[in-house]
């Protein structure tokens, strides 16, 4: 959605933003591209009257792979953009190419050397773009070169995230004409320019689920305001599948409602696979895995999107947990217990998922290296703190 920022030429006012890292590298390629962002409160403003550069920084592409959204953007914009390979978590083989082919496809000139990515045009002209397995970011990115492209744009093997969904609706708030938003296949019809908007941030469903994890593994109540309960189908069914009692709940007060959890027992053993939405979220695959360490039997696991997940699994068997890995599939004999010890935070997701299990082990667990986990979650200290979890920084 930030990146889409720079396809219209005056402001954009996002509510309901979290206070991440990712959020804030973001902003900073923004405000490199020419863009001026103001943040107040949960409110983040962005001008994009004066964007000029097409090159989106180094320094920015190391620490987040997103930053290749911005191509697409740049591209729609300016008719150029220039990035490298980006980097973030390490958890396996995620190649670009997609992207690079999505730009093609629309009539763009890509060239590689050495790292650097460039992509060009004259104009950008819609086309039919087919996707040979699912690519949320590659998604995106087609949506962003293809909204001011001239003529119709079909994307076939489109990614089906809520994610995508909210962001058709923020370009038709802006002036696109996307249909299809949610589905495998969404067309296109370029339109001259994009205008300005207010857009209000949905509930971030992996957070919601994180807190879920954290909930099963040590147990208890807790109410999650905000999250979206309409796009955790699959999240939702699992962890009712492991004993928690899931339900929604609405308030008066509070228009958006939210997920209520109790845990009474331990989580029972599962049979569960990742996959593409509305399959379960690669995602929540590391903090599943920390709920099923401490399951009253035995739980497989098989990962399905990235092979480099099970890398947590290392760390939770120093607290305890016996995880068997061979290839893309995780063996967890659950245990009634775990011990803190020192583990040590290898992505985003997996920091997240150690927290789950710090809270449901005995002792004192430190875990290191968690600049990973604040690229994602606003404060998961303030939150657990808030539900009775003695955890701080």
């Amino acid at each position: 959605m930030l990146a889409a920022s720079i396809l219209q030429k005056g402001t954009i006012r996002f509510t309901n933003v979290p206070t991440i890292q990712d959020v804030s590298c973001m902003v900073g390629i923004l405000e490199s591209a020419g863009c001026v962002c103001r943040r107040q409160g949960d409110s983040l403003t962005v001008d994009a009257s004066g964007v000029c550069s097409s090159v989106i920084p180094r320094e920015y592409v190391g620490k987040m792979r997103s930053s290749i959204l911005v191509m697409g953007a740049l591209l729609g914009r300016l008719g150029e953009a220039v990035t490298w390979y980006p980097g973030g978590c390490s958890i396996g083989s995620r190649p670009v190419e997609l992207h690079l082919k999505a730009f093609s496809c629309l009539g763009a000139e890509v060239k590689e050397e050495e790292g650097r990515l460039e992509a060009f045009c004259t104009r950008l002209t819609g086309g039919r773009i087919h996707f040979p397995f699912s690519s949320v970011g590659a998604t995106e990115n087609a949506l962003l070169a293809a909204v001011l492209a001239e003529g119709r744009t079909v994307i076939e093997g489109a990614a089906r995230e809520p994610e995508i969904e909210s962001l058709c609706r923020l370009l038709n708030q802006m002036g696109g004409r996307i249909t299809g938003g949610g589905s495998s296949r969404i067309c296109v019809e370029g339109v001259k320019c994009l205008h300005g908007t207010e857009f209000r941030v949905p509930g971030d469903r992996i957070a919601a689920g994180t807190y879920l994890a954290a909930i099963a593994a040590a147990g208890g109540r807790a109410r999650l305001w905000g999250a979206p309960w309409e796009s955790m189908e699959a999240v939702i069914r699992a962890f009712r599948a492991c004993g928690g009692a899931v339900e929604p709940f609405a308030s008066e007060s509070e228009p958006f409602g939210g997920i209520e959890m109790r845990m009474e027992t331990r989580p029972h053993p599962l049979m569960l696979s990742t996959g593409p939405y509305p399959g379960f979220p690669t995602d929540l695959q590391s903090p599943m895995l920390a709920v099923l360490s401490l399951a009253d039997g035995e739980s497989r696991l098989k990962e399905n999107v990235f092979e480099g997940r099970f890398r947590t699994a290392g760390e939770l068997c120093r607290m305890g947990a016996q995880i068997q890995v061979s290839g893309r599939e995780a063996v967890i004999c659950g245990r009634p217990g775990l011990s803190g010890a020192g583990v040590k935070a290898w992505d985003l997701r997996g920091g997240a998922a150690l927290v789950a299990a710090a809270l449901a082990a005995e002792g004192e667990t430190r875990i290191s290296d968690c600049i990973h986990i604040e690229r994602g979650y606003e404060d998961i200290c303030r939150d657990i703190r808030g539900l009775g979890g003695d955890i701080r920084n």
